[in-house]
């Protein structure tokens, strides 16, 4: 009877164990439901910002402050700081334009142009163009866990889906396991070679979602540069009239 009883309880042991286990991988998070979190995170329908970007090369620094109208898919931005003061960009759809108020003349940014940095900075245009959510552009997958920072993330590798275009091919990125907001990434071409890092210095808990308030991007493929992004001021879900991202509106 002893026999018995002691089987019996290693019997319920040993279920609880397999039950447990079975909860423990059935509450673990795909790839997929990862990045949609970061999305729900990071992506919004409309927001007014001030920010100001800060270009590092050697030891020179030079600091632009602009402000921001973004829905989904369309941005207009206008620089403030005094040397660029009047300098807009458009960003609507899938088209870019700049108006440089000295020359008075409105400039469509396309092709080869794209890839250059956005007003010398270490973000090129074709960043600024990329406003897709991660999961229309790649496929995910984990591929491990670690700590960045002291927080401990998910790591995740996405490569573009085919017949996407996009400006990187691969991405590695870090997303917080708690507050699901990428802290770092790394951005590679199809060749393998890493192109860029991005790092997030500070988040903020805005609105009920995390912001990346202090961001860096650093280009791989240059010396001694970085530009921070900081944001200084954020709304979310305004009234924005139509007619703001009009060809019209940006002089």
């Amino acid at each position: 009877m002893q026999k018995i009883k002691g089987f019996l309880l290693i019997g319920i042991i040993i279920s609880i164990l397999i039950t447990s286990l079975i909860i423990t991988t059935a509450a673990e998070m795909t790839a997929e439901e990862i990045i949609n979190k970061r999305d729900d995170n990071e992506y919004f329908d409309t927001a007014q910002m001030e920010a100001e970007m800060i270009i590092v090369s050697g030891s020179r620094k030079i600091t632009k402050t602009m402000v921001a109208l973004t829905d989904k898919k369309n941005s207009l931005v206008e620089f403030t700081n005094s040397q660029d003061r009047g300098t807009k960009f458009l960003k609507r759809e899938d088209d870019l334009w700049m108006f440089f108020p000295d020359a008075e003349e409105i400039i469509k940014i396309s092709g080869h142009m794209l890839n250059q940095g956005m007003m010398g900075s270490d973000f090129s245009y074709q960043d600024v163009m990329e406003a897709d959510k991660l999961t229309d552009l790649y496929d995910f997958k984990i591929i491990k866990e670690e700590e960045f920072e002291g927080r401990p993330c998910y790591v995740l590798e996405g490569i573009a889906r085919e017949g996407v275009k996009v400006s990187y091919y691969r991405r590695v990125t870090w997303v917080d396991k708690e507050r699901f907001i990428g802290l770092k990434e790394e951005l590679y071409a199809e060749s393998g070679r890493v192109l860029k890092e991005t790092r997030v210095n500070e988040v903020q808990e805005i609105e009920g979602r995390w912001v990346p308030i202090n961001s860096v991007m650093e280009n791989k493929l240059r010396k001694d540069t970085y530009t921070e992004f900081i944001i200084t001021l954020i709304k979310f879900n305004l009234e924005i009239p139509e007619e703001t991202f009009s060809l019209q509106n940006l002089r």
